[in-house]
Formats: structure tokens, C-alpha cells, sequence
């Protein structure tokens, strides 16, 4: 129980943050390019009570770090209360609706990238308390998979999203059609180990980025 404990202290705000701006970060870019359906619901909001999903945003990112803890690299990641989008009323939909999915993806990166500053920042200053070290990683890694995972072209994930996006009409038509059993489909490549195809060299590319991206300020606190 103690370590159930100090897990969700050290995730939960990583998590909730997280979720709560990648949810955001597609109603920004909605309105932006011009459907105010998540503007008009309250959801362009920063406020994690607008988009938390006790299930999504709480109980399953639980439950998958204790289902997955003994495996030495724990997953942890979770959902919140979709952002309503209207396609339709983007000035551009077909093109558009990449850049509404891309959003939230882009918003964890960054994310990643501030908690790895921080990581950082904290290993320079030698801060010898171990718990912001924790949340700093937790942080990192709460994120990348949350990049990595959105990305999957599978829609209704991101992912699938930008793909029905670049495909041509009549492929992208066909395409959409499976958003339905689209979790289904993602859970079947997840039981079956399918999508370690795509996380694990993806998870590899995403943090050595992350790396890259930070080379100066590293080398600065070097």
C-alpha cells in the first residue's frame, strides 16, 4: 500500500497535467482554425476539473502501474474527457484536422522537454532531495508515452487522425470507417505485443531527440 502511495504521488501531477494540456492543446487549435465547439463547451481551459475522467484520468493510469510495475519499466499513461471537435467547421477540414490532432501529441513533447529541463536543473543545482528527481522523471516518461501512443496511426488516436488527413479522399473515406473499433483494434496489438513494433523504436527516437533538443542547455551545465 505505502508504494501504491508514493506512486501516485510522484505521477499524479505529471499525469494530470499532461492529460489536462494535450486536451487543451486540441481545443486551441480548433478555434484556431476555426471550430469553436470546445471554446463554447468551456474546454479551451487549462483548468484540469474541465477535462478529468475519473476512469480515464485516474483509475486506469493506476491500475497500469501496478498491473505493470514488476515488469522494471512501469507504463503509465490515461486519457481524459475527449474535446469535442466539429471537423466540418475548419476552414480547411481534410487539412486541418491534422494539425487539431497534432496539437496534443506536440503538447506532451513539450511537456517532456520542460520536465527534462527541470531534471536537469536539478541535477546541476545538486538537489540531494530524491522526490522532485522522481516526479521529474515521472514526468519524462509520462509524456513520451503519451507522444508515442497518440501517434499511433490508428484512428480515433492522433495519429489515425493525421493519417485519414493525408491520405486521398477516397482512401482516407475508407480509412475512417474503422475509428468505431479503433480501441479494440489498438488493444488486440497491445495483448498481442504487435504495437512493441512501434513503442519501443519510437520511445528510442522520442527520448534521444529530447536529448538532442536539450545538447545546449546540457552542456551549458556541464
Amino acid at each position: 500500500m505505502n508504494e501504491i502511495i508514493q506512486a501516485i504521488a510522484v505521477y499524479a501531477l505529471p499525469v494530470i497535467f499532461a492529460i489536462t494540456l494535450h486536451e487543451a492543446a486540441h481545443a486551441y487549435a480548433a478555434k484556431y482554425f476555426g471550430d469553436n465547439t470546445a471554446y463554447a463547451a468551456g474546454r479551451m481551459s487549462m483548468n484540469p476539473l474541465k477535462h478529468i475522467d475519473p476512469f480515464g484520468t485516474i483509475l486506469l493510469p493506476a491500475l497500469l502501474y501496478m498491473a505493470t510495475k514488476s515488469m522494471g519499466v512501469p507504463m503509465v499513461f490515461g486519457y481524459a474527457k475527449p474535446v469535442p471537435v466539429d471537423f466540418s467547421r475548419l476552414r480547411n477540414p481534410k487539412k486541418q484536422m491534422a494539425w487539431v490532432a497534432l496539437a496534443g501529441p506536440v503538447s506532451n513533447f513539450i511537456m517532456a522537454l520542460g520536465w527534462l529541463v527541470f531534471a536537469l536543473l536539478l541535477a546541476a543545482t545538486k538537489v540531494s532531495e530524491l522526490y522532485p528527481h522522481e516526479v521529474a522523471r515521472a514526468g519524462i516518461l509520462v509524456n513520451v508515452v503519451m507522444f508515442v501512443f497518440n501517434l499511433v496511426p490508428i484512428p480515433p488516436l492522433d495519429g489515425g487522425r493525421v493519417l485519414t488527413s493525408l491520405l486521398p479522399n477516397r482512401l482516407a473515406y475508407k480509412f475512417s470507417k474503422i475509428e468505431p473499433y479503433g480501441f479494440f483494434i489498438v488493444l488486440g496489438l497491445l495483448y498481442f505485443h504487435i504495437l512493441d513494433y512501434w513503442f519501443f523504436p519510437m520511445m528510442a527516437f522520442t527520448q534521444g531527440l529530447l536529448r538532442l533538443v536539450a545538447t545546449p542547455l546540457t552542456l551549458l551545465l556541464s
